[in-house]
């Protein structure tokens, strides 16, 4: 394994943490740390329900949080990690901050934009690409996403019993 396969596995772990704080919020657990320097700058996962925000997205809330802590928009020396592949909104996002790199768990086969459906990160839309890996701890990802949408049905059929 190189250097970027350990740290990567190591990085999307603190992800999934962030996945599990959804979890226990009863949003749809995604989670993302932007990592600079070998150290977490931001921090997100989803809070859509909670704030009644359609892009409270982990990976934005990620973005506001590194951006702050490092005093800059542009986070051209981070790597962003997130349990599951990004939406074109997210993905739209990590090319506005200059994010080089993004590391994802789960794939999103309905609406991943970085390899999924398409790659906004590789397109010659910006004069900036990031470099995407995916698929990274990927069955721990989706189990927590499938363990949540089991618990919602579970619950819409009692509630319609």
């Amino acid at each position: 394994m190189n250097y970027y396969e350990q740290s990567d596995e190591y990085w999307i772990n603190f992800a999934f943490k962030e996945a599990e704080k959804a979890f226990e919020k009863n949003e749809i657990p995604v989670g993302a740390v932007i990592v600079h320097e070998n150290q977490i700058v931001g921090r997100g996962h989803n809070m859509r329900e909670s704030l009644n925000d359609p892009t409270a997205h982990a990976e934005i809330i990620a973005i506001t949080s590194a951006a702050s802590t490092l005093n800059s928009w542009r986070l051209d020396d981070c790597t962003l990690y997130v349990t599951l592949e990004p939406c074109a909104m997210c993905a739209g996002a990590v090319l506005n901050a200059r994010i080089p790199r993004l590391v994802f768990g789960a794939y999103d086969e309905k609406a991943g934009m970085c390899g999924s459906v398409d790659n906004l990160c590789d397109l010659n839309l910006m004069n900036h690409r990031t470099i995407v890996r995916g698929g990274v701890e990927a069955e721990k990802c989706q189990s927590i996403l499938d363990a949540f949408f089991n618990k919602i049905r579970i619950e819409k059929s009692r509630l319609e019993n």
